[in-house]
């Protein structure tokens, strides 16, 4: 039924339509509203512009100054429509209707507001006509889109007309009564509306605008953890020393890891290598023991100086922080698991040791425990732990709870499953420990599915370049897990996000210098191609039992091994033990020939024992003879230092054979032609003596040049790596006299077992102090000689982990380990922050120029001895044998693909990765830098509206004048390109869409002008990036650019451009989202999907925060 005086912009009519019939030319108008909005305007301003005079009367205190404002803390400032109420496209519109607003109100609009809040609650709109007509109505409507019943929403407001002349008389008097009150009921706010609507107009500068986006995408955040602060400002943690050495990338990384800590238990700082992880590690320390809580350090025994030189208890002259009396506990990753014996770090008797009783567990090189936590039955029926399963049941989950901070630069070597097994030390082995703090359900589930996600994305090269697929493939628990868990920054980051240059930045990294030496200076050697063809056909068989047991014999062995995952038998680990045992021949062939020829030498002696076992038994003609064997095996003094073989070097070693059960004729026979041809070879490396190795005499020209050309003034240090120790010793014997005689210098040895040197005390630390007497703080150590010092190094990588050597500038790699994370930590130790050298460079020497073959011959004898440490594990692996053997395929081409790369450039950990490392998914740089801004510009970000823009320059397209930050890479200039970058949030409910969106509810697109999506919201990294990189240090808007931009748009009047662009971005959204949710479906058993009246379906269902224009 209709109502002629009701208007409830339902089924009664709109009270916008009312206005819009009332209101004449020259009318006088009067409004009570909480509220004025420009789109309610622009709804009207046909017949607005034409009115003499507005009285508008904020209902609620609005834009007021007084002290009731601050104690009420009124609603917020609300000239623009809320989400609801407008169409997207409307917000690119803002700049231009909020200047014809700003006009109209200045010239026609006298505006006031209640000082006292929940004091007028009714609306009016009072109409004055210059024919002395008068018209009103009152009720619930305010002065918006939707309150004016012309926007999206239908809701049902309650408004009566006033017919009365009594009536609209009396309305009018009440309003003048209240709008001319002198007691302080109101308050003239026009001057502050004004100001207001000038910041959606006026142009905004770039930098203000990143923040802005920042702020709306992680403004929960900060203030979460504000409210939460873990560093009390006052607290005596910012007086310690350690807190005061630290630069403020490294501040900022100890406030996230101490709120991880706290959160979740734990955290890992994967920051690359020589950006000072131990000293973030010591400020996490002292703000734990200044709560009094009890810490324990586990770290490699060849690192033990790192930690032990800050104990109060040892008294260090070094320690510089000896004012903090630093209190905790330190032992060796050796010592984990061991039940007596004295640990040398402390000096602990480890038969008494309490290992339940810390509180706080600091797990340096945490890479090292990324293998399973597992168990082993012994001989005499007792349960052995390996290291990682002691730590975990007896350190973690043992006495108090115990929260624990991991150091690693590589936390992921080979897989993922590498990353779980750390993670689990966080959260004590629980699935679900992240549930309900983050909605992760199965941590070791998200991670096999962003496994699977890494596998499938490696399937092609041309896929695996867009790393763009992989990220819209990742499911968003994947983000928030390494999120909410890691700190990682790469030495980009820090460069990006810092002033670094103030405490002496990184040294200039030279192109490497890449050499290709022969063997033999008489050639009379074969060449490196040749041996490894003669290698490949060796049958190696003195590591081959199985392949000699009697057909009839082969059950009873199959059963005491054991089968393992994908039928893996015993004959089988053996055959891969072979071929590492041919790697390992190639590999130290590589290093030098003394290695290779003492390698061919062990080998020959292991033969020459198990033959004369074999002829024994024939001789003595027994019935039975059971051998372990164990003895013929390869030993460990065969593997490189510190290397990744370790684990697989102990398959099949003590499984017992019976020679009766053997074919021992059989094998006798290739016994003998082994032995003979390894006998041959041998004798050609035998014969290559220290005067032929032509290897060796390139290394000393090098050098020599090197020393008697320093780059860096005066620096003539040589740091020589090699991963072997039998060719660190080999080198170093042949430098010392030489070293000492022709170039007048000092020289020194290091390796995990022994170390030499021609200067000062023959320990570890004294040899490397005196290398690198600066960065190692010599002068304050007394009784140490200062006047001379080592200047050539010969290591092993048993420093190439934890060792600031920044002293020394030039660095050599003897020999090129395998895997090229290796490489870049040994450059680690040189290419440091605060370095005082100016360059650094790096030498590489190369087995061969034929790197394509060298490379294919890695490749095929790798592949197959990876897969045993995949299977070998027990891991219960998702993947059939193929897809394994495809991916470790994969992996090694991927490996060796950056190994070309070494011929020509210095890499980053993170550029291992082909653009994907553990900073791609780590945020909390942008919510550091919005900390930081937010301390003098609080006010300004959250009185902002939403929907502001600004406009910066694509690289090349720069203006006259412009100021850019640094110039652009080639990549940077191949992927910013013209276009714009949207931010934009769902308007309803969107709680469960966390799992398709990891920025929930805000979703970031970078679309080029020509419609193609670069970026979509799967990418948020990415694109903070770019923006960030566009708007760094833009401080104003650029005048060439907006008046570009105001001349193509006609003041923002031509926006069709620009909502065709938000039209592609938003359908892209909705087409990721979609497509993620059915990948979820498909691919785990769990899957829970976000409600359907969640999911984004149109634009309608989007907000635009905020617009970046790239011209």
């Amino acid at each position: 039924m209709p109502y002629y005086s009701i208007r409830d912009n339902y089924s009664n009519g709109t009270v916008g339509d009312y206005l819009k019939s009332t209101i004449l030319g020259n009318s006088d108008l009067s409004i009570v509203s909480a509220y004025f909005t420009i789109h309610a305007y622009d709804a009207l301003k046909s017949k607005l512009n034409e009115i003499r005079n507005l009285r508008f009367l904020f209902g609620e205190p609005t834009f007021v100054r007084s002290d009731a404002l601050q104690e009420a803390k009124a609603r917020e400032y609300s000239i623009v429509d809320d989400r609801i109420s407008v169409p997207i496209e409307s917000r690119l519109m803002q700049k231009r209707i909020s200047l014809e607003c700003s006009k109209w109100l200045r010239e026609k609009a006298e505006i006031r507001s209640m000082v006292q809040p929940n004091f007028l609650h009714g609306k009016m709109y009072f109409v004055k006509q210059t024919s002395g007509i008068k018209k009103a109505i009152v009720g619930s409507s305010n002065f918006t889109v939707n309150g004016l019943g012309l926007g999206r929403s239908r809701n049902i407001e309650l408004n009566t007309i006033i017919d009365s002349d009594r009536d609209r008389s009396e309305l009018l008097g009440w309003f003048d009564s209240i709008w001319n009150d002198s007691t302080g009921l109101v308050e003239d706010v026009k001057d502050e509306v004004l100001k207001y609507l000038e910041r959606l107009y006026v142009e905004n500068s770039p930098k203000f605008l990143y923040f802005k986006t920042l702020f709306e995408i992680f403004g929960d955040y900060v203030k979460d953890q504000e409210s939460n602060d873990l560093l009390d400002q006052e607290s005596s943690f910012y007086d310690s020393q350690i807190w005061n050495a630290l630069y403020d990338f490294q501040k900022d990384g100890v406030r996230g890891a101490i709120n991880k800590i706290m959160k979740h238990n734990g955290c890992i700082i994967a920051d690359s290598v020589g950006l000072g992880k131990t000293y973030e590690a010591l400020a996490v320390i002292k703000y734990f023991e200044l709560l009094n809580a009890r810490v324990l350090v586990l770290c490699p025994k060849k690192l033990s100086n790192n930690w032990t030189i800050y104990q109060a208890s040892q008294n260090n002259m070094l320690n510089p922080f000896t004012n903090d009396r630093f209190g905790y506990t330190v032992l060796y990753h050796t010592d984990i698991g061991r039940t007596n014996g004295i640990s040398h770090a402390n000096g602990i008797d480890l038969a008494n040791f309490n290992w339940g009783a810390y509180d706080l567990v600091v797990l340096d090189e945490s890479h090292n425990f990324r293998g399973n936590p597992m168990e082993t039955e012994r001989g005499n029926g007792d349960i052995r732990m390996n290291r990682a399963k002691f730590l975990m049941e007896k350190v973690v989950k043992s006495g108090p709870r115990t929260r624990v901070l991991m150091l690693s630069a590589t936390p992921v070597n080979n897989t993922l499953r590498d990353l779980r097994n750390q993670i689990a030390f966080i959260t004590e082995g629980r699935e679900d420990a992240l549930y309900e703090a983050c909605g992760i359900r199965d941590i070791g589930q998200t991670l096999k599915n962003a496994q699977m996600a890494f596998t499938n994305w490696a399937e092609t090269e041309e896929i695996r370049s867009k790393t763009s697929v992989l990220l819209e493939r990742l499911d968003s628990s994947f983000f928030k897990l390494l999120d909410e868990l890691t700190i990682a920054r790469s030495r980009k980051h820090v460069k990006g996000f810092y002033k670094i240059e103030a405490i002496g930045g990184f040294p200039a990294r030279e192109k490497p210098f890449s050499v290709y030496p022969d063997i033999d200076l008489d050639n009379r050697f074969p060449s490196y191609d040749s041996i490894n063809k003669q290698i490949l056909e060796y049958r190696l068989s003195v590591f081959n039992p199985s392949s000699y047991v009697k057909p009839e014999k082969r059950t009873k062995y199959e059963e005491m091994a054991g089968r393992q995952v994908l039928n893996f038998t015993q004959e089988d680990r053996e055959n891969f033990l072979i071929g590492m045992m041919k790697v390992n021949f190639l590999k130290r062939l590589e290093s030098s020939i003394r290695s290779f020829e003492i390698s061919l030498n062990r080998t020959i002696e292991k033969i020459e024992k198990l033959q004369a076992k074999i002829s024994d038994f024939i001789a003595m003609n027994q019935c039975s003879q059971e051998q372990s064997l164990e003895e013929f095996q390869p030993s460990e003094d065969e593997l490189e230092e510190d290397g990744e073989d370790i684990d697989q070097w102990q398959v099949g070693k003590k499984l017992r054979f019976d020679l009766a059960d053997i074919d021992v004729e059989s094998w006798l026979t290739d016994l003998n032609n082994d032995k003979d041809a390894l006998i041959g070879l041998y004798n050609s490396a035998f014969a290559v003596s220290s005067s032929r190795d032509a290897k060796l005499a390139l290394l000393k020209e090098i050098i020599k040049k090197k020393v008697n050309n320093p780059f860096n003034p005066l620096n003539k240090k040589v740091i020589v790596f090699t991963a072997f120790a039998d060719t660190a010793k080999y080198l170093y014997d042949n430098l010392k006299e030489w070293v000492t005689e022709e170039l007048g210098l000092h020289c020194g040895l290091v390796t995990g077992s022994f170390t030499q040197t021609t200067f000062g005390r023959n320990n570890f630390d004294s040899i490397l102090t005196n290398f690198s007497p600066v960065s190692k703080n010599r002068s304050q150590i007394p009784g140490m000689n200062a006047n001379e010092q080592i200047d050539i190094l010969v290591a092993t990588d048993c420093i190439s982990e934890g060792q600031n050597l920044q002293d020394c500038d030039y660095l050599i790699n003897y020999d090129i380990h395998w895997n090229p994370v290796r490489i870049i930590q040994r450059f680690g130790r040189i290419d440091r922050l605060g370095s005082k050298n100016k360059t650094v460079q790096l030498v590489n020497f190369w087995p061969t120029k034929d790197l394509d073959n060298y490379i294919n011959l890695r490749e095929r004898v790798e592949a197959r001895m990876a897969l045993v440490d995949v299977t070998a594990t027990g891991e219960d692996n998702i993947l059939n044998t193929e897809q394994i053997e495809d991916l470790i395929s994969d992996d090694l081409k991927y490996r060796n693909r950056q190994l070309k790369k070494l011929q020509n450039e210095v890499l980053d950990i993170e550029d291992t990765g082909e653009s994907v490392s553990l900073t791609d998914f780590t945020l909390d740089d942008f919510r550091i830098e919005l900390q930081n801004f937010l301390r003098e510009n609080r006010k300004q970000l959250e009185e902002a509206p939403l929907g502001l823009y600004a406009l910066v320059p694509a690289p090349g397209n720069e203006p006259d004048g412009y100021n850019a930050p640094r110039e652009y890479s080639q990549s940077e200039r191949d992927i910013i390109k013209p276009g714009v970058i949207f931010c934009l949030s769902q308007k309803e409910a969107s709680d469960g869409n966390e799992k398709v969106n990891p920025l929930n509810p805000y979703f970031l697109v970078y679309i080029r002008e020509d419609g193609t999506v670069r970026f979509n919201y799967t990418n948020a990294k990415q694109i903070l990036e770019i923006y960030r990189r566009l708007c760094q240090n833009q401080e104003a808007p650029n005048e060439v650019l907006v008046e570009i931009f105001n001349r193509d748009t006609n003041n923002g009047e031509k926006m069709n451009r620009y909502s065709e662009l938000l039209r592609k971005a938003v359908n892209e959204i909705i087409q990721v989202f979609t497509g993620r949710q059915i990948r979820m479906l498909m691919g785990q058993r769990d899957a829970v999907l976000p409600l359907e009246n969640h999911q984004p379906r149109e634009v309608g269902d989007f907000e635009l925060v905020t617009w970046l224009i790239v011209r």
